[in-house]
C-alpha cells in the first residue's frame, strides 16, 4: 500500500491509495491533470472518494470520467455533488477494490462533509488540518467542534491526510495561541524543514495534533487563558472557546 499525495492549485493536495499494481483510490481530485499525469506513471485509479462539494475538491472529477468512465464516485449525501455513483453517510462501510473504509459524518466546513477512516489513515478533507481547522462555511462552532473532536479520539498513529498544504500558515497561529508548547515548537521545526527540502508536511497523525493543534486544546488551561486575554471577558463554554479561537484564527495575520 503506497500513499501519495498529489498537488494540485496552490496548495491543494489530491490523496492517492494505491497497490503494488498500480491501482488506486483518489481522493478529492479538484482537478484532473495531476492524477493524469501520474496516470502515465503507472497509476490506475480504482475509485474516487469525494469529502465534500467545494470546487477545488470534485473539479476534476468530470474529466477523469471521460478517461475512466467506469469509477465509482463516493460522495456524501449532497445533491452539489451531482456526479456522484454512490452515497455515503455517517456509519456506512465503504469498499472499494480491496479497501475498506469506514465514513464518519463531520459538518462544520460544510454541513455535509465527511470523512474516511481505514487503513491506519484518516482522509479528512478541510475539516481537519495540521495545527489548524478549516473555516466554518456552513456549519456551526457546535457542530465544527463535535466533529474534531470526534477526529481526535482516533487511534493516535492514525495518519492524517488533510486537503490542503496549511501547517507553516496555521503554526504561525498556533505559537502565538500556546508559544510555551514544546510539542508545538518541534512540529514548527520539522515542517519548516520538510518544506524546504520540497517536501509535504503530511500526512500528520492523530497523537501529534492532540499535542500541538490548538483547536483540540480547548481545554489546555494555557490555550484556554490565550483565548480569553483575546477576548477581554470569561469563557462560559467549550463551544465558546473555540467559536472565540475560529474568529482569532479567521481575522489572524502573521
Amino acid at each position: 500500500m503506497h500513499l501519495l499525495p498529489l498537488p494540485a492549485f496552490e496548495d491543494n493536495y489530491i490523496w492517492t491509495l494505491r497497490d503494488d499494481a498500480g491501482r488506486a483510490l483518489v481522493v478529492d481530485p479538484g482537478e484532473a491533470g495531476p492524477v493524469l499525469c501520474a496516470a502515465a506513471d503507472g497509476l490506475l485509479p480504482v475509485g474516487i472518494l469525494l469529502t465534500h462539494h467545494h470546487h477545488d475538491h470534485i473539479g476534476g472529477v468530470g474529466e477523469l470520467l471521460e478517461r475512466w468512465p467506469d469509477l465509482p464516485v463516493i460522495a456524501p449525501d449532497d445533491e452539489r455533488i451531482a456526479i456522484a455513483t454512490r452515497r455515503t453517510g455517517d456509519g456506512d462501510r465503504v469498499e472499494v477494490a480491496g479497501w475498506g473504509f469506514d465514513t464518519l459524518a463531520v459538518p462544520g466546513h460544510t454541513v455535509s462533509h465527511i470523512a474516511f477512516h481505514g487503513h491506519g489513515l484518516l482522509f479528512c478533507g478541510d475539516t481537519l488540518f495540521s495545527l489548524g481547522c478549516g473555516r466554518m462555511f456552513e456549519g456551526t462552532p457546535a457542530q465544527m467542534l463535535d466533529s474534531l473532536e470526534r477526529l481526535a479520539a482516533l487511534p493516535g498513529d492514525t495518519r492524517v491526510c488533510c486537503g490542503h498544504e496549511y501547517t507553516l500558515s496555521n503554526a504561525a497561529f498556533a505559537r502565538v495561541v500556546e508559544p510555551d508548547n514544546p510539542a508545538l515548537m518541534r512540529r514548527i521545526e520539522e515542517a519548516q524543514a520538510m518544506r524546504q527540502s520540497g517536501r509535504p508536511t503530511l500526512p500528520s497523525s492523530v497523537a501529534a495534533e492532540r499535542e500541538a493543534n490548538p483547536f483540540l486544546r480547548i481545554d489546555v488551561p494555557a490555550v484556554r487563558a490565550a483565548i480569553v486575554g483575546q477576548t477581554g471577558h470569561p469563557i462560559r463554554s467549550r463551544v465558546d472557546a473555540f467559536a472565540a479561537l475560529r474568529r482569532w484564527k479567521d481575522g489572524f495575520r502573521a
